[in-house]
């Protein structure tokens, strides 16, 4: 999903997490395009509109990572790109920023963590794992998903639009990667040496890995930290003005200093 916008400076590649796809990123494409670069977010193999084999080895963290690569290169042209990671899209653009391949102007993580996820959603992956194989993803839709959704007050449309993509999704890329998330390692040891700008964003109410462990990493990486008002695990859907303006400031920073 490019965005639009003349590009006067260096691009963006955005990474979903397990469960979301490009469409996560639609609030905050225009401000970022506006900015003067190519805006690109992707759905991860497997994920939504894009298909994926049936071969667990093609969803593990480092296979991701490979596409990330990938991508990143063909977008950037030779020059650097920044990149941002969500949630376990976040674990997934680690693996490509460590190995090296690809000159990246700035990384972001994006409501993730240092290591494996923790506390409810933890809980829920785990539920998952046990409930895919034995009732299919229709029942766990119709019996768990959508009442929690409903419980929550999401609008009908937007029900219906996470109801196509839950069913569009691999169920082996699901269960792959939901046990990558459930066991990934602490990297960050190996993330500082690669010596990229890192800005680690996450909203004060996130439920996925809890602030103070996001803004520890962000210390253990001497990365900037910023923490979004009034959003949880999702702020460029919960604030995406606020979100957007943090990426921008921080990659205009960036490319100031690589440039000079």
């Amino acid at each position: 999903m490019p965005g639009s916008g003349v590009a006067e400076r260096w691009p963006a590649l955005l990474v979903p997490g397990l469960t979301g796809s490009k469409e996560d990123f639609i609030a905050v494409l225009q401000t970022l395009a506006q900015s003067g670069r190519q805006v690109v977010a992707i759905d991860m193999r497997g994920q939504f509109e894009t298909s994926g084999p049936d071969d667990p080895r093609a969803y593990t963290r480092a296979a991701l990572g490979n596409d990330v690569d990938v991508l990143a290169q063909l977008i950037g042209r030779g020059e650097p790109i920044h990149l941002v990671g969500h949630s376990f899209g976040g674990l997934v653009t680690r693996e490509a920023v460590i190995d090296g391949r690809t000159k990246f102007a700035s990384y972001t993580l994006m409501s993730t963590g240092p290591a494996a996820i923790v506390g409810p959603r933890e809980r829920a992956g785990r539920a998952m794992l046990a409930e895919l194989p034995q009732v299919g993803v229709e029942q766990m839709w119709d019996t768990r998903m959508e009442p929690e959704a409903l419980a929550a007050g999401v609008p009908d449309e937007i029900i219906a639009f996470l109801r196509k993509r839950l069913f569009a999704n691999s169920p082996i890329g699901m269960s792959t990667m939901t046990r990558e998330v459930l066991s990934a390692p602490d990297r960050c040891d190996e993330l500082i040496q690669v010596g990229v700008a890192t800005l680690v964003l996450f909203g004060e109410h996130d439920d996925g890995w809890p602030p103070a462990t996001q803004s520890e990493m962000a210390d253990r990486l001497n990365a900037e930290c910023v923490v979004v008002p009034g959003a949880a695990h999702s702020p460029a859907v919960d604030a995406p003005e606020t979100t957007a303006a943090a990426l921008v400031r921080f990659w205009n920073a960036a490319e100031s200093r690589l440039r000079s």
